[in-house]
This record gives structure tokens, sequence and C-alpha cells, in this order.
């Protein structure tokens, strides 16, 4: 997958570079732009005939820099660079968004009128968009070490500080623009073969982040969706007293790795059974949420090697729907990798902080949920749901639930679907009191005394 998400940017960068040549044409469809002396801009203004074609040509240019950016897989030294070419298409989009009133330096009547807000926004962001891709060249040079780089970074410098000279004589502004765009637009492909030449970081799992502490009886945590070790520190500081306590980050969640395969309920089963200890031994099972479709299975498959099942507030509707579309399965393949790209770390670290405080009630003192990987994580098993509910369905019809005991802690006991459950796992239903929160912060105790 991360060789498809080079060949994306790659396609990315190439479209962006191709769109934003599309002055070439204006050339031609616009005789009054002066070809020596008028900026490519003015092609784009309000009172030229072709106006939307090249406005549409610049914000797509700009979008598709923007894509290609965002589809990159992360190389953490290259930030500064790629986040520059970033803002370059962001700025080529409100440049596009906001047109100068009329061909400025073309026509000598335009430059004595004063010009809208929009006019002088095309203008600032002009000039902040060569910034920003001078900037880009400059940075990523630095890393790349390619003399093909540093030479169209050399000759980009060039003709920029030529344009602003041109600029200040009122002579040639246009031509040394236009070559400045074009070198511009040449090292946007330069940056797409780059990539199509660069090897492809693979994906490789990890170890899973395991804590265990305390003497005794085994216990067991798995966490709900998005959580991670962390969010049980109070529920596993009262059991470790007089039992062993382990808790772990299913992968790409908290600190462990991100796995190239989906989550499947049998994974998942594998995965406890994996940190539970060894037959004839038994382990006490916590489950959160969807975690308790994890535990329910691994109780059904795996009998001998559980003594006690404590469910808080699971996810008890399976449905009987199919296990999820087509769409579900190929962008649930995608995700790992989508994890590790630029645009995936940032918006989780936009994101991240924000929808942890409105899910926990509390900041992410940690900055899990600042990573890319943890947000694909978390999107991915929301996804594996409906294959994950199927799954869980088979294995009721065809394993007896085993003679353990079972307690249901949940805020809602009135929910229909948590009183059939208990009344299926012959459960005993806890009532907690309502919280906006998820709920193990809170009660701690009680969870600790239900083990």
């Amino acid at each position: 997958m991360e060789r498809r998400l080079y060949v994306l940017a790659a396609s990315a960068f190439i479209a962006a570079a191709v769109l934003y040549c599309a002055w070439i044409t204006g050339q031609f469809t616009t005789p009054a732009v002066d070809r020596a002396h008028g900026f490519v801009g003015e092609l784009a203004a309000r009172d030229q005939p072709w106006t939307r074609l090249f406005r549409v040509s610049d914000v797509l240019s700009g979008l598709a820099c923007l894509a290609g950016v965002a589809v990159v897989p992360r190389i953490e030294r290259e930030w500064p660079g790629w986040l520059a070419l970033a803002a370059f298409g962001l700025l080529t989009v409100v440049g596009g968004v906001f047109p100068l009133d009329c061909a400025a330096l073309s026509a000598p009547a335009c430059a004595r009128a004063p010009g809208s807000a929009a006019h002088h926004a095309h203008v600032v962001t002009g000039v902040l968009a060569t910034a920003a891709a001078l900037t880009a060249m400059v940075l990523l040079s630095r890393r790349w070490r390619t003399a093909v780089a540093w030479i169209v970074t050399g000759l980009t410098g060039l003709l920029t500080a030529l344009s602003a000279a041109a600029v200040a004589a009122g002579q040639l502004a246009g031509l040394a623009q236009r070559l400045q765009v074009t070198l511009i637009a040449v090292w946007l492909v330069y940056v797409a073969l780059r990539l199509l030449v660069r090897d492809a970081p693979t994906l490789v799992p990890g170890p899973l982040h395991v804590v265990r502490q305390g003497e005794g009886p085994a216990v067991l945590i798995a966490a709900g969706a998005a959580a991670a070790w962390c969010h049980w520190d109070g529920v596993a500081a009262e059991l470790s007293r007089g039992h062993r306590v382990t808790r772990f980050d299913r992968p790409g969640l908290g600190l462990s790795p991100a796995s190239p395969v989906p989550p499947t309920l049998h994974g998942e089963v594998a995965r406890l059974a994996a940190l539970a200890p060894a037959h004839p031994e038994r382990v006490t099972v916590i489950a959160h949420a969807m975690a308790a479709w994890h535990a329910e299975a691994f109780a059904r498959l795996h009998p001998l090697r559980v003594s006690a099942l404590v469910l808080v507030d699971p996810s008890c509707g399976t449905g009987r729907g199919r296990d999820g579309s087509s769409f579900r399965r190929a962008f649930g393949g995608w995700l790992p990798a989508l994890g590790g790209t630029w645009g995936a770390t940032a918006l989780a670290r936009i994101a991240g902080p924000v929808l942890h405080r409105l899910l926990c009630g509390r900041a992410d003192a940690r900055g899990l949920h600042r990573k890319g990987r943890v947000l694909a994580a978390t999107v991915g098993e929301w996804l594996a749901r409906p294959g994950m509910a199927t799954d869980l369905r088979r294995i009721r019809s065809e394993h007896a639930f085993p003679d353990v005991p079972v307690t249901v802690l949940c805020a809602n006991v009135r929910r229909g679907c948590l009183k059939r459950l208990a009344g299926e796992l012959n459960a005993r239903l806890v009532p907690l009191p309502a919280a906006r929160f998820p709920v193990q912060p809170l009660a701690s105790a009680a969870i600790a005394d239900a083990v």
C-alpha cells in the first residue's frame, strides 16, 4: 500500500504542475494581457473573458498539491519542507478564489484604481505562495542533496529576484514571472519523479505495548475503541494490590505500532489468548465497549482459560445485517498505510486533542491521540464493526457460552440490548452512576469489586 501511496502522491503533483501551467493557453486566448509586462495572474482577472477557466485551474492546482502532500508517507526530518509545500498549495487555492479586479500591469487605468479587498488579497497570496514554494525547495533540497534539486531551486531563487527587480523597474515583469512559475511547475514534476523512485517504507507489525503489574490471580484488561492502557490506570491500581494485571494497546493505538492487517474478531481473540496465562491457569477478562465482543468470543472459543468476565458498558447490538460493504473492506485495507502519511498526522494533531477531551473529559496528557496511526487505527476498528458483528453471531451459534460468572456494569441498565445480553450470558447486571464520559476513571472501585 505504501508504494501505491507514492504513486498517488506523484500523480497529484504532476496534475498540479499541469494545471499550474494553464497560463500557457492564456497567451493565445487573452491577448489583452501583455506577455512581456503583464502578470500571469492577470489572465484570471475579473474583467478578462476566460477568468473562470484560469481561476478554476489555480484552485485545482492548489488542491492537487495539497492532496499530494497529504498522501506522502511521513519521514520525520522532512516535515518542514512538506509543510511549506502544503502552504504553497493552500495559498494557490486562495489566490484562485480571490482574483485581481483587472489586469493591473497591462492596463494603466487599472493600476490607478484603488482595488477591492479580493484584489489586494490576490497580490498578497501570490507573493506568499512564491515564498512558500521557494522555501519548500530549499528545505527539501537540503534533505535530498541532489544536484537537480539544487539547480531548480537556485534558478527559481534567481528568477524570483529578477521578477522583483522587474516589477520595481516596470519592465519585463511578465516575462520573468512566466519563467519563474514554469520552474515551480518543473519542481512539482521533479517531486513526483523523486517519489516514484523512492523506496517505499514497509509497514512491519512490531510487538504490542503491554504493561504488567502486581501479583496474584491473572486479570486481563481490554480497552474500548480508541483507548489506551493509561485510561485504565485507576482500575489497574485498585486490582494490582492482589492480582496480576495485564494491560495492552491494540495495534496502532496507544504505544503499539500499527499493523498492515485490518482488525478482525478472530485476530482480537488470538491476541487475548496470547496475553492470557497458559492453561490450566485461568484469567478474568475486563472488557470495555466493543472489546466486550472480543472477550465474549474469547470465552466461547477458549472456555477452559477464562475464570470470569467483567463487561463495562459493552457494545451489545450485533444486528442481523451483512458484514459490511466492499468500500469498508477496501478502505480498511488502506488505513494502516494512510495512518503514516502527512495528511493523517496533520489531521490527528489538529483534531486528536479536541476529540480526546470531548470523549474522555480530560486533556490528552500523553499526546497519544496526536498521532496519525492512532487516528487510522480508530477509524479502522469502526469500519471493522460489521465484520466483527457477523463473526460474533456465527461464534454464538456454533459455540456455547461456558459456565463462568459474568458481570455487566453499565450506566444505563434500561437499554434493552443490555438486558438481553445479560440474559444470554446469565450475567449479573450492575448499574453505575450516569456519566457523560467513559466510566472507567469514575468507577474504578466498582470495576475492581466486580473482579
